[in-house]
């Protein structure tokens, strides 16, 4: 691959090209229903890809080649304009004023983002690719932002970390994971409007870029159009009111413009039951232009959002309870009380200086600041029940699925290939009636029950005769905490674009961005209790500790317990890009260079790992390099050629690099750093009526390394050990192939009528058999117990390989069709309906389960594997669980009407999934039963107690938004 590559680059630059003569085109741009100046419309001519914008008159001059060409006058908000121009040298054209009509469909924008603030699981953001997309205009693409999307589709196969999202330049994505955090300008859908994309591996202005694309939105005060915009949403999603409002003063005659945004989002109980919702954003950005060569611009940007997370269900559960249950919510006083909410609050100020050094050279550079919260609640609880309703000791699977395991009472037939290696007894008098009393008792209280753990935490006042007279506080067995995470997050970059010759651009640029991330356990209620023991209720002793260094503390009401470290991290990029643009091919050739360096800092002595957890750790560093180029073919003006690659090396995100940050300073063995490599190739037709886009891309993405954290029972640790314990699992060299294909199409009938049509096609599955590291709590408190004080103690055991090789990358269908028919009147009003198919989405598989640990049985002393184990079993067991196939039909439109000058009244509605199809969007094994005998017990019960979770879709969605243009 590297070879091919490299060859690729070679071609580019033996490419030549030949000079051309040209002529200059006029026009003045307008608005067709005010017939005011359009300002910064933007002109793009086909041949060339070269641009210009309009003045503040919305006078357009451009240069242009001779013969025949394609000139496209576009702007946001706005239908686009195409002339197909013959022109001859030094021969000037005046196309006189060119009048731009609203485009109504540009409000399906607001509805796009909506979504992207949806989240259907438990991760703090959703990783969902369709905000990338809603600034392209290919059909594929918008298929993929605002119809696919509902089932989690993702472009090539690629989450969005690989992808670099920018505002007014400044890299959003986070150091932490690698992706943008969406919520931070969640409900600013009229100052995020103005955004540029670029798909994949293509040039951008701003940056090296990453393997998905560049985003870049555009927060310049200047480039908003003057005025004042009122809107009020209803919608059935994660939320169900919004209102906005946004003033964009425009620039007045001493070169100062100022843009303010508001919005408030609220639902008392959103899609899913006990899913509430409150969030208020603020935009303001102010320019300031000195003269024509230096203006600054100040952005500030704040978003706070509060939302109740719904859970993943067992079938079991949903077959009990229907899709839409959620266990996180109980009643509180005759309310809703979501026990697990997702808080956010990070405010972004940015401060930008726009240089124009001369005709030919200009310099943009940026400082920006971000801090904040992110805060996930949910309950603690120290030897007491545990109070889910559908933890699985309160389900009827937990005695349905039991076995007789005593090897004394247990015949040997059950050892036997194809035995289950015990009796089993789910089916027992006992079990049956302790099922039923189960399912009585799930179906009748299935939320959590907050009276009970407020009566857990208090005691009871008599009086003399021992009679309760009332209750008093007491130590609290159930709390309510959050897993809390302040970023300070400083940006430091500029980037240089220089005019090198009329064929040649150059852009470059550098950038530092410096992290302090505090990490800990805060406690937000005490459920009326008086204290809470800072203690491991799983250890005792020291072991038991958060911190040896202030032992056996008690906390209470925003107090810091369990786990306390920062994260400091540095990152500098730089990157340098040359475009070449003549009249039969355009070329482009980008580098990039960065270094990463991270380091743990405990804040906490922790009782298991004594000697590991205070303090700093060492510091890792990562030095990458990146390399792309790419060629566009024009074999006519309308029929285009295009060829794109890459290799690159990226740093592992942070939260992987230390396998359990909470306790200690362990560093992932032997981490590196991913390698990628990818090309893909295009064939383009851009006729007035036809556009057609066909592409294949192949990419490699190898040595990625991934972290997660579970309950296991059953993990093989050697020397007959087998431990039940809470595990942090780090899975290195991991490799990916994802190759594929797409198909965009758009016919137009007519001015009014058109029809698109997108497929793609991909085939994305692990490529390697990656390494497992598991960092068991328990074993290595049990190392502590048998080794001498003061030993060193290595808490990270290598499970070695996991056979993942051919399995399928989870949670995203791999498949999709889209067929659509747009109208589009006169009168200013438009419609239209797409059927969508999507196929191939895959539950999420553990690796774990996949080691040689699954068949070892720890009652061996020489380790061999069940005895009951075979080939075809174990397949059975081990095979992926592939989703059932989703078809969904959509529906949209909108009408605007002038009320008078300058003043629009109008309104976007959307129908989503017409048919109220209620699917699987994703799902994960539990590891809980980690090896062959415990899960084919379970599975064998024919009432798994530990089968998978899922999250389901919405179902039948609308949004209506209602707004006023003045």
């Amino acid at each position: 691959m590297k070879k091919l590559f490299f060859s690729f680059l070679l071609l580019l630059y033996t490419c030549i090209s030949v000079a051309q003569q040209s002529a200059m085109v006029q026009c003045k741009v307008m608005d067709m229903q005010s017939s005011y100046p359009v300002e910064n419309a933007v002109a793009i001519l086909q041949s060339t890809n070269q641009t210009a914008i309009t003045n503040s008159e919305g006078i357009l001059v451009i240069e242009v080649p001779t013969g025949k060409q394609t000139l496209i006058i576009s702007s946001n908000g706005y239908v686009p304009q195409t002339f197909n121009l013959t022109v001859i040298p030094e021969r000037n054209l005046d196309l006189g004023i060119v009048l731009l009509e609203l485009d109504l469909t540009a409000e399906q924008q607001l509805n796009l983002i909506t979504l992207t603030e949806n989240d259907l699981n438990e991760s703090i953001v959703t990783d969902n690719t369709s905000g990338l997309l809603q600034a392209s205009k290919d059909a594929l693409q918008q298929a993929a932002a605002y119809s696919w999307s509902q089932a989690r589709y993702k472009t090539r196969g690629l989450d969005s970390r690989y992808a670099t999202t920018m505002i007014n330049g400044v890299t959003m994505n986070k150091i932490s994971d690698g992706r943008p955090q969406w919520n931070n300008w969640s409900g600013l859908n009229d100052a995020t409007r103005n955004q540029e994309f670029n798909l994949g591996t293509t040039p951008s202005d701003y940056s090296f870029g990453g393997l998905l694309g560049t985003q870049e939105i555009n927060t310049r005060a200047s480039q908003f159009r003057k005025g004042t915009r009122i809107s009020f949403t209803a919608t059935n999603t994660s939320y169900k009111w919004r209102s906005m409002a946004t003033y964009a003063s425009g620039m007045n005659k001493k070169g100062f413009g100022y843009v303010i945004s508001a919005s408030h989002r609220w639902a008392e109980e959103a899609n899913f039951d006990g899913t509430d919702y409150g969030g208020n954003s603020l935009f303001v950005s102010m320019e300031k232009k000195f003269n024509d060569n230096h203006s600054i611009n100040f952005t500030g940007i704040y978003a706070q959002s509060s939302r109740g997370k719904n859970s993943a269900n067992t079938q079991e559960v949903t077959n009990l309870m229907g899709k839409k249950y959620n266990s996180y919510w109980g009643y509180q006083d005759g309310k809703k009380r979501n026990s697990r909410d997702i808080d956010i609050a990070e405010p972004v100020f940015i401060l930008s200086h726009y240089y124009k050094i001369n005709t030919r050279n200009t310099l943009q550079s940026n400082v920006a600041y971000q801090f904040g919260k992110i805060g996930n609640s949910r309950i603690d609880f120290q030897n007491v029940p545990n109070p889910y309703p559908s933890y699985y000791r309160n389900l009827p699977s937990y005695y349905t699925s039991q076995y007789e395991n005593n090897p004394a009472l247990v015949p040997s037939n059950a050892y036997q290939p194809g035995g289950l290696g015990g009796i089993y007894t789910g089916n027992s008098p006992e079990n049956t009636v302790l099922a039923q009393q189960a399912l009585g008792s799930f179906t009748a209280n299935p939320q959590i029950n907050w009276s009970n753990m407020y009566l857990a935490n208090t005691r009871a006042v008599t009086n003399t005769n021992n009679i309760e007279t009332g209750r008093e506080p007491s130590v609290s067995r159930y709390v309510l905490y959050e897993d809390r995470n302040n970023d300070n997050t400083l940006s430091i970059n500029s980037t240089l674009q220089s005019q090198l010759s009329p064929y040649i651009v150059f852009n470059g640029g550098v950038s530092f961005k410096h992290l302090k991330s505090h990490n800990y356990k805060k406690l937000l209620d005490l459920l009326s209790g008086s204290h809470y023991n800072d203690i491991s209720p799983f250890f005792s002793g020291n072991q038991a500790q958060s911190d040896l260094n202030n032992p056996n503390r008690t906390v209470g009401v925003n107090d810091t317990y369990g786990y306390n470290y920062n994260l400091f991290a540095g990152q500098l990029d730089a990157f340098t890009q040359f475009r070449f643009t003549y009249r039969k091919t355009d070329l482009y050739l980008s580098q990039s260079y960065s270094r990463s360096d991270y380091q743990r800092e405990g804040l906490y002595r922790n009782g298991i790992y004594a000697n590991s957890s205070l303090g700093k750790s060492n510091r890792v560093s990562f030095d990458n390099f990146g390399f792309k180029g790419g060629v566009l073919y024009k074999i006519t003006g309308r029929v285009l050629f295009a060829l794109n690659g890459m290799y690159m090396t990226k740093a592992p995100a942070l939260r992987n690099t230390f396998p359990n940050a909470r306790l200690n300073n362990s560093i992932v063995q032997g981490i590196e750093s991913e390698n990628i490599a990818s090309i893909d190739a295009s064939y383009i037709i851009r006729v007035p009526k036809f556009k057609v886009r066909l592409s294949a891309f192949y990419t490699l993405i190898n040595n990625a390394t991934e972290t997660s954290f579970f309950f296991a029972e059953g993990v093989y640790q050697g020397e007959n050990t087998e431990t039940n314990a809470f595990i942090a699992e780090t899975v290195t060299g991991i490799n990916k192939k994802l190759m594929g294909t797409e198909l965009s199409t758009e016919y137009k009938f007519n001015t009014m009528f058109k029809v698109l049509f997108s497929m793609a096609y991909g085939q994305y599955t692990y490529n390697s058999n990656p390494t497992v590291y598991i960092n068991n709590d328990a074993f290595a408190s049990l190392q502590q117990e048998v080794n001498t004080p003061g030993s060193i103690i290595g808490p990270t055991t290598s499970f070695g390989a996991s056979m993942l090789k051919g399995y399928k990358l989870p949670g995203m269908p791999q498949q999709a069709l889209s067929l659509g028919f747009e109208y589009r009147d006169p009168k200013y009003w438009w419609a239209g309906i797409n059927a969508n198919y999507l196929t191939g989405s895959y539950l999420d598989i553990s690796a774990l389960l996949r080691t040689d640990n699954f068949l070892k049985n720890p009652q061996d002393v020489n380790s061999f594997p069940f005895p009951e184990a075979t080939q075809s079993r174990t397949r059975e067991l081990l095979k992926q669980e592939q989703f059932d196939d989703i078809f969904l039909l959509n529906a949209v439109g909108g009408k605007s009407w002038r009320v008078k000058k300058k003043t629009y009244l109008g309104f976007f509605a959307s129908i989503n999934n017409i048919f109220n199809s209620i699917y699987k969007t994703g799902g994960y094994e539990q590891a809980r039963n980690a090896n062959y005998r415990q899960l084919n017990q379970d599975v064998s019960s024919g009432t798994p107690s530990f089968g998978p979770k899922y999250f389901y879709s919405y179902g039948r969605t609308f949004y209506l938004n209602i707004y006023y243009n003045f």
